[in-house]
């Protein structure tokens, strides 16, 4: 049975390329209606143009508000749900990583991870559930990490801020779940992004030989998973945090 979103309205932060961009991909092929959200309005535009060549047919528009600007973020969600009514799905996908020794951290490295890996799911998911809230229903998906279970060797708040966003979507998930609001994350492993596809091949073997499944991860790898939590498919999921990796072991 195919999964289905038809008729569902959903944002997309990061949205406009890499797992951000897969995942606005699968909910399109799920009939949903998507709102991308990037950085900046020319990235979003032109994932939006892109989409549009994909799916002439889908129902999409694109934003660019800072996710960390309270009134900016809840003004964006306003014009959505003036445009579709609703708001059923957010996806807070956009983040970054760093591979920063720890004593070569800045206040301004420190400041950029908290707030696009932290502070931007918290003030999206606040604005969006104050509108699930009204509907009685909703769906909150969170792009976490491996990492947060693990660690790595360089970079330490990368782990930490996404440490921060499992802690989020399970006590969200709790706050939440008596408004009908879902609230989980994907904890995607090794995935073919850019930043990841730049790799020499001396750092992606190693990589490779620590994954029971033998291959790095896909963008649409992720995207699936986020289909799933975001569908009636996973209706009594709610506070999880999904690894999808391959088996990786780290």
């Amino acid at each position: 049975m195919d999964i289905t979103l038809k008729d569902k309205v959903a944002i997309v932060t990061g949205g406009t390329r890499g797992i951000g961009f897969a995942i606005v991909k699968k909910f399109v092929e799920a009939q949903a209606k998507v709102v991308i959200w990037g950085s900046r309005m020319e990235t979003a535009e032109a994932a939006l143009v892109k989409l549009r060549e994909a799916f002439p047919d889908c129902d999409a528009m694109a934003m660019a508000p800072s996710l960390t600007d309270q009134k900016q973020v809840r003004e964006a969600m306003e014009e959505v749900v003036r445009k579709y009514g609703r708001i059923d799905i957010l996806a807070n996908n956009a983040g970054i990583s760093q591979s920063i020794p720890l004593e070569n951290y800045t206040d301004e490295d420190l400041d950029r991870i908290i707030d696009l890996n932290i502070k931007a799911v918290f003030v999206c998911s606040k604005a969006a559930a104050a509108h699930m809230k009204e509907a009685g229903e909703g769906c909150i998906i969170n792009t976490s990490s491996v990492v947060s279970f693990y660690g790595q060797g360089l970079g330490c708040m990368y782990p930490a801020s996404k440490s921060a966003v499992n802690g989020l979507t399970r006590s969200l998930s709790r706050e939440l779940g008596p408004h009908g609001i879902r609230v989980n994350a994907v904890a995607p492993g090794v995935t073919r992004t850019d930043m990841v596809a730049a790799l020499p091949e001396s750092m992606v073997a190693p990589l490779l030989e620590r994954i029971p499944l033998a291959r790095m991860g896909e963008a649409e790898d992720i995207a699936k998973a986020a289909l799933f939590l975001a569908s009636d498919m996973a209706s009594y999921i709610t506070g999880a945090v999904i690894p999808v990796d391959g088996g990786a072991i780290l």
